[in-house]
């Protein structure tokens, strides 16, 4: 089990954890009917997460296909999901007839979207995130669909607050965060007009040994760079039990679609976590800027309410991630800006 990991030796170790299904999740696909298609599974989660799916449809006894669509600009990810039993389609999904040709399936786990370069590239920040849901809402009218939004369509709201609540107004922040509101909107147009149901997921912060806010704050530490305290707290969670929580949110689809956060639960000081990071990398730790009042929070009162607290603790993650830092093992170099308060990205 994760919980008896004291360090992940390599990535492969790494991989096989963040895909462990749950049983709980081989339990619910014990009465899952149909097949699972992920669009987008190329990206961060996406390959763990549609691995965990595949491992909890075999431990099920249960014969399904689990099939992975992405373009697959980096074909070690291809051959990845293959290798382990996956199909795989490659193609661009805003090509209308690509996406028209791509097999039915009952379960569709929504994972495409772009964050990363959103800054002067709006147009295509807001075809992936917008015009795209739109047409698989179209498409798969006939599906389940679990669609992975973000926290970012909610405001910064007070530290005391306890975070933002699914039934609270969205007020998104910059391009990139209204432009994910649009993809929540689509889909809930595709839910009313076609009765198709679904959830959305909003989602902050996941976080694995190479990637996420955990590693953006030990690689500051680790390199001397100091840490900006103006987004003085974040809420995170293990990917490992984000990916179980989104594919047992296929329980949970509705229509109207369902909204559902799925973070950590506990309130993380930015301030903390680094020197934290910094005891156990044996280096000084460096401050600038001064706490707001606000940050992006989530309360997950909702989820928490289906499926408890989160399985995998903060101590041990950040145990596990210092230890991954100090080897210098591989990160995916992509800062998750988890400071920014204006939503440029």
């Amino acid at each position: 089990m994760v919980d008896t990991i004291t360090q992940f030796e390599n990535e492969e170790q790494l991989e096989e954890a963040l895909s462990l299904p749950s049983e709980a999740l081989i339990e619910h696909f014990k009465r899952l009917d149909g097949d699972i298609m992920f669009l987008g599974v190329a990206g961060k989660m996406g390959v763990s997460m549609a691995r965990m799916a595949k491992r909890a449809v075999d431990a099920s006894g249960r014969r399904r296909r689990v099939i992975g669509v992405s373009r697959f600009s980096n074909e070690k990810a291809r051959t990845y999901l293959e290798d382990y039993g996956l199909e795989t389609i490659k193609g661009d999904l805003l090509d209308q007839s690509f996406l028209n040709g791509l097999p039915e399936a009952r379960n569709i786990i929504y994972l495409a979207g772009m964050k990363f370069g959103t800054e002067g590239n709006e147009s295509v920040t807001w075809a992936m995130n917008s015009y795209l849901p739109g047409l698989v809402a179209n498409r798969f009218k006939n599906s389940r669909i679990v669609a992975l939004s973000t926290g970012c369509v909610y405001p910064l709201v007070p530290i005391a607050s306890g975070g933002s609540s699914e039934t609270d107004l969205p007020l998104p922040v910059g391009e990139y965060a209204q432009s994910c509101l649009g993809r929540e909107r689509l889909f809930e147009f595709g839910s009313l007009k076609h009765g198709t149901q679904g959830v959305l997921i909003r989602l902050n912060y996941a976080v694995e040994m190479r990637y996420g806010v955990l590693v953006d704050i030990a690689t500051k530490v680790n390199n001397g760079q100091a840490i900006d305290l103006s987004m003085g707290y974040v809420n995170v969670i293990w990917q490992g039990d984000a990916n179980n929580r989104i594919l047992r949110s296929l329980a949970h689809c509705t229509s109207p679609i369902n909204h559902l956060n799925i973070s950590g639960e506990e309130l993380l000081s930015v301030g903390s976590l680094a020197r934290k990071f910094g005891d156990l990398l044996g280096k000084p730790v460096e401050f600038v800027g001064k706490e707001a009042e606000s940050a992006l929070l989530s309360n997950i009162s909702k989820s928490k309410m289906l499926w408890g607290s989160p399985e995998t603790s903060i101590e041990k993650i950040v145990e596990w991630t210092s230890k991954w830092m100090a080897s210098g093992k591989p990160l995916l170099g992509k800062a998750t800006h988890f400071q920014v308060r204006d939503g440029k990205y």
